[in-house]
């Protein structure tokens, strides 16, 4: 009997016994083209803990993956994990020690927590993104698996709670976390006022940062990708421009700040050559682990800054900051699906002609 299995039969046997009230569903990855809605008992919040009541989740390239091929970079599954770190709910109860916080009470998740110390180098003080142990929600980086927050209810580490601003849903709230990413990446150059910016990529990381540069009172800001479902979002979150790479048109030239967000090897030529001398690349889709051919000649003779952004440290706060102050992610929302109906969602949000962009599930009943 594989692990995976022996796990499954005996989270099958607990759930058997449970009243109906302490009962809840969670979107289950079993293993690779392997996902379910399973029964599963409802949690309770231990100390300095809160149960939180999901209401809205979306999806992220690496629950697809998990689906997909039952890893995720190099996290792989050794037993069913529940997927989802892009969530948001109210307060259904608080555990002890608990306080500053209400039943009720519309949040977010910072779905990230150190494990060991806290402590690092005084080069990198303060950026935990960059530290080499993080449990993430819905992730089988650690055995056991950190479960996400796909599913009707979860308890949660009172710290990692961010309470929503007046006037902000939770199905925004759910994009906070994808907005921090974009935040992150727009936060790794000083001063974007005024300036040119390309974003090549416009998927859901590469039209919130359009909107994340925008914020940030950059110039003009052109999107390009291949896939005009893809642009027309680019558009609606704030790009002047956009150019599809698909019908032939170029990239712009002599570009101030260019965001790489497609993590395709074969755009780092070109968008190398966009970035104007003594410009900004910044480097936020994630790039294969394994060796690309790339041209990287413009790097040193336009002596180009070629930085990464993962992840994020606290712009989750700036995310709801900006939602609150108006920043629309809405245009972002291209489907919504119940929980039931998980598979299906991961089927077209993994589909590169379905048109979709953010993918969202519905965690509790209307």
């Amino acid at each position: 009997m594989s692990a995976v299995t022996g796990v499954r039969r005996m989270s099958d046997a607990v759930t058997e016994n449970l009243a109906e009230e302490e009962r809840m569903r969670a979107v289950v990855v079993h293993g690779p083209g392997d996902v379910r809605v399973d029964e599963r008992a409802r949690p309770v919040p231990g100390p300095g803990e809160v149960l939180l009541a999901l209401e809205w989740g979306g999806i992220c390239g690496s629950d697809i993956a998990y689906w997909k091929k039952g890893a995720s970079g190099t996290a792989s599954l050794t037993h069913p994990l529940v997927l989802g770190h892009e969530v948001a709910g109210r307060i259904a109860a608080l555990g002890p020690e608990v306080t500053g916080l209400g039943e009720g009470q519309p949040v977010t998740v910072h779905p990230a927590q150190l494990v060991g110390d806290g402590v690092l180098p005084e080069r990198i003080a303060g950026r935990t993104n960059l530290y080499p142990r993080v449990r993430y929600f819905g992730s089988a980086a650690f055995d056991p698996h950190t479960d996400g927050g796909f599913s009707e209810y979860r308890a949660v580490r009172a710290d990692q709670i961010r309470p929503l601003p007046d006037g902000v849903g939770t199905e925004q709230g759910a994009l906070a976390e994808p907005l921090a990413v974009a935040l992150h990446a727009v936060g790794r150059v000083p001063d974007l006022r005024g300036r040119s910016v390309l974003v090549n990529g416009a998927g859901p990381i590469g039209s919130l940062v359009v909107a994340a540069a925008r914020h940030h009172g950059a110039g003009t800001v052109v999107a390009a990708d291949l896939a005009a479902s893809s642009l027309a979002v680019a558009r609606a979150m704030g790009a002047d421009e956009i150019r599809d790479l698909s019908r032939g048109d170029g990239l712009p030239q002599d570009v101030d700040i260019v965001f790489e967000a497609s993590g395709a090897p074969a755009a780092l030529g070109p968008v190398l050559r966009a970035t104007a001398r003594g410009g900004t690349l910044v480097q936020v889709g994630n790039l294969p682990g394994t060796p690309a051919p790339a041209v990287l000649g413009d790097l040193v003779t336009r002596e180009i800054t070629w930085i990464g952004s993962y992840r994020f440290v606290d712009e989750i706060d700036d995310a709801l900051r900006a939602l609150r102050d108006g920043l629309d992610v809405t245009p972002l929302i291209t489907h919504r699906f119940p929980l039931e109906r998980a598979e299906e969602a991961l089927a077209l949000a993994a589909d590169p002609h379905s048109g979709s962009s953010k993918v969202m599930l519905r965690l509790a009943d209307a």
